[in-house]
C-alpha cells in the first residue's frame, strides 16, 4: 500500500516525503593557541568508547591532523587497521599545524632554504607546547592506557625525528613517514651521537626522495644501536613522497601497536620493513 501511494506521489509530479538529514559526529575539537595561533586539536574516539567505561585506550597523536589537513584519513586508516585486527584500536588526536616549518622544524644554516621559509625554527617551542598543554589534557580527560604514539611525515617526520632524539621520554613509540632529513644540510641526522640505542621504538620509511632526502636517512640508520628497536621500511622502489603517508600509516601504526592477530600475512598485510629489536608489546 505504502509502495504504491510512493509511486502515485511521483506520478503525480509529487515528491514522496524523505526524512531529515541526522549529522554525523565524528569527533570533538578544542581550540587551543600555540605560537600565536590558534589551532583545533581533534579528538576521535573508538567507536564503542562510551560503551566500555572500564576500558582504556592507546593514544595516537597524529601531526598535520586539522580537519582540512590529513585527519580524515587518518581516521580511515586506523579504523581499516582496526578492522583486520592489523593495530591496537586508538584514541586518534589530529593536532593542526598553521604554519608547517616554522612550528615542525628547527632553525636552518642552508640560505635557500632561509629564503623560501623564512618562518621555519620553532620546532622546540611547537614541542614544549605539545608536552606542557596537549598531552596534560588527553592524559586527564580521556581513558588511555599510558601509550601515546606521535606520527607525521614528511615535516611533521623530521620533527617526530627531533622530537625521538631530543625528548624520548614524550613518547611511547614514534612514526616518521618519509621524513624531511634533508633540512639543514640533514643536520639533525649527521650530528645525531652513535650509536642512538635504548630510546622508544621507531617507525621510519623512505620513498623515491632520493638526494639529500636519502643521504639523511641513511646516515640516521647507521647511528642506530644495537638493542634499538626500529622499523625501516624501504619503499623506494615503489612509493612516492606523495602517497607515502597513504600507505604507510596502516604499517606505522602495526608495528608500533601490535596485536595478536595471525592471520595478516596471509593477507598481505605483514610488516614490510628491516626491524632492530622489538616494539611495543601488544595488549
Amino acid at each position: 500500500m505504502i509502495g504504491a501511494l510512493a509511486a502515485l506521489l511521483l506520478a503525480s509530479g509529487q515528491p514522496a516525503a524523505v526524512p531529515e538529514p541526522e549529522p554525523i559526529v565524528v569527533g570533538e575539537s578544542y581550540t587551543l593557541e600555540a605560537l600565536g595561533a590558534d589551532r583545533a586539536v581533534n579528538v576521535i574516539l573508538p567507536p564503542d568508547y562510551s560503551d566500555q567505561p572500564d576500558t582504556s585506550w592507546p593514544i595516537v597523536v597524529q601531526l598535520d591532523g586539522g580537519a582540512d589537513q590529513d585527519l580524515f584519513l587518518g581516521n580511515g586508516l586506523e579504523k581499516w587497521n582496526r578492522l583486520w585486527g592489523r593495530s591496537q584500536p586508538a584514541i586518534l588526536v589530529g593536532i593542526q599545524t598553521v604554519d608547517r616549518q616554522r612550528e615542525l622544524l628547527p632553525a636552518t644554516s642552508i640560505a635557500g632554504e632561509k629564503a623560501e621559509y623564512p618562518t621555519a625554527g620553532e620546532s622546540e617551542a611547537f614541542r614544549k607546547w605539545l608536552a606542557d598543554t596537549v598531552l596534560p589534557l588527553l592524559r586527564e580527560r580521556y581513558r588511555n592506557d599510558g601509550t601515546i604514539i606521535l606520527l607525521g611525515e614528511s615535516a611533521a617526520g623530521h620533527f617526530v625525528v627531533e622530537t625521538w632524539l631530543e625528548r624520548p621520554d614524550l613518547f611511547s613509540g614514534y612514526a616518521a613517514i618519509s621524513p624531511s632529513l634533508q633540512w639543514d644540510g640533514q643536520s639533525l641526522a649527521l650530528t645525531a651521537s652513535a650509536p642512538v640505542a635504548g630510546r622508544p621504538p621507531l617507525y621510519l620509511s623512505l620513498a623515491d626522495e632520493g638526494g639529500e632526502t636519502e643521504q639523511g636517512m641513511l646516515a640516521l640508520l647507521g647511528k642506530l644501536g644495537e638493542g634499538q628497536a626500529y622499523c625501516f621500511s624501504d619503499r623506494r622502489a615503489d612509493l612516492h613522497h606523495s602517497n607515502s603517508l597513504h600507505a604507510l600509516m596502516p604499517e606505522a601504526l602495526q608495528y608500533l601497536l601490535p596485536t595478536d592477530a595471525d592471520w595478516l600475512e596471509e593477507y598481505g598485510l605483514g610488516l614490510r620493513c628491516d626491524r632492530g629489536g622489538p616494539a611495543l608489546s601488544a595488549q
